[in-house]
């Protein structure tokens, strides 16, 4: 009798260790759960806890009710949490590298495949401390927003006069540089409200979402052509990253690249599809025409280009990487 209670004891003392062994992985994302973009992360964190089963696991602490979206980067950085699924915007005075995401006109299958990717988690590495583990929900672009008609110029150019601009970080040197416009910041969980009091009257999203977050019940109008990629991706602590083990750090890099994939294709499709509903739904498309369409599209593209320009200048790094961002990061 003795002999089988040490061997059970031995036993449980071996289930203890085996359980202990699991890397464990705290984890915040940037937006409400409601949202489509948070519903992607939760969808890679249930791949790896399966695939990772008894080797690595994600524990999601919540959203930015947990920590403000606009401080989770930083509370990756010093170690507060491990990981956070975030626009990289949030962080563009650590890393203006990012804005080769947000001008990008691809997504990141091409990205990954060219080695943009990699080059990117290389920086995030160097100026921020980060593993930059993957680009999720890239390719979708974004439109500009009213609830009254906008205006036209003579031109043919999208006129701000009157406007009350919603704006954040990724929007900023486009609205300012070109628009000539003075946004209003807000973060995108105060926006709701900022329109149903018409605290501000237009703003730049995503083709996908506006319905998530009810922002349809105000804004009338969509302005095309589309602008920007997505920024969002997957940011881990460097020094949790190297404690992890070598299974654990291959099964998280692998489903995160399986998803990037994964996930670009599907928002591609979700995205025509959301546009059409809103149209179903009564929204209308101001559209602008040759010269003025391309003017806007290129001042999009130019305008952040330029700003990632200055801000990378301001760093020890200067401008390396520059060109070969903007060569990895688009179709040209």
């Amino acid at each position: 009798m003795k002999k089988v209670t040490i061997t059970l004891g031995l036993l449980t003392a071996l289930a203890s260790g085996q359980a202990l062994a699991v890397d464990q992985i705290n984890a915040v994302h940037a937006f409400p759960p409601s949202l489509i973009y948070t519903q992607s992360f939760l969808e890679f964190v249930d791949k790896v806890n399966e695939r990772g089963e008894g080797v690595v696991k994600i524990n999601v602490r919540g959203g930015p009710e947990v920590i403000g979206l606009s401080e989770q980067p930083d509370a990756v950085r010093n170690g507060v949490v491990d990981m956070a699924y975030t626009a990289a915007s949030f962080y563009a005075g650590t890393v203006p590298e990012r804005d080769a995401m947000v001008a990008s006109n691809t997504n990141a299958i091409y990205a990954r495949e060219n080695g943009g990717i990699d080059l990117l988690n290389e920086i995030h590495q160097e100026k921020m401390g980060t593993y930059y583990l993957g680009w999720f929900d890239s390719g979708v672009s974004y439109n500009f927003y009213t609830i009254e008609e906008p205006s036209i110029d003579e031109a043919g150019n999208l006129s701000v006069s009157g406007l009350r601009l919603r704006s954040n970080p990724v929007y900023d040197a486009f609205f300012q540089d070109y628009l000539g416009a003075q946004p209003i910041s807000l973060p995108t969980t105060d926006v709701y409200a900022a329109l149903e009091r018409s605290v501000v009257n237009a703003t730049g999203w995503t083709q996908i979402g506006l319905k998530d977050l009810n922002w349809d019940r105000f804004l009338n109008y969509r302005v095309d052509p589309a602008f920007f990629s997505t920024d969002m991706g997957v940011i881990v602590n460097l020094d949790k990253w190297n404690q992890l083990s070598e299974e654990s750090q291959q099964i998280l890099q692998e489903v995160a690249i399986e998803h990037e994939r994964e996930s670009a294709e599907k928002l591609a499709d979700l995205a025509q599809e959301q546009q059409a509903q809103l149209e179903a739904d009564g929204m209308q498309v101001v559209t602008l025409e040759g010269e003025a369409a391309q003017r806007f599209s290129e001042a999009a593209r130019d305008s952040t280009w330029e700003r990632m320009r200055r801000q990378m200048e301001r760093h020890p790094s200067g401008l390396e990487h520059y060109d070969e961002l903007i060569e990895k990061f688009n179709d040209l």
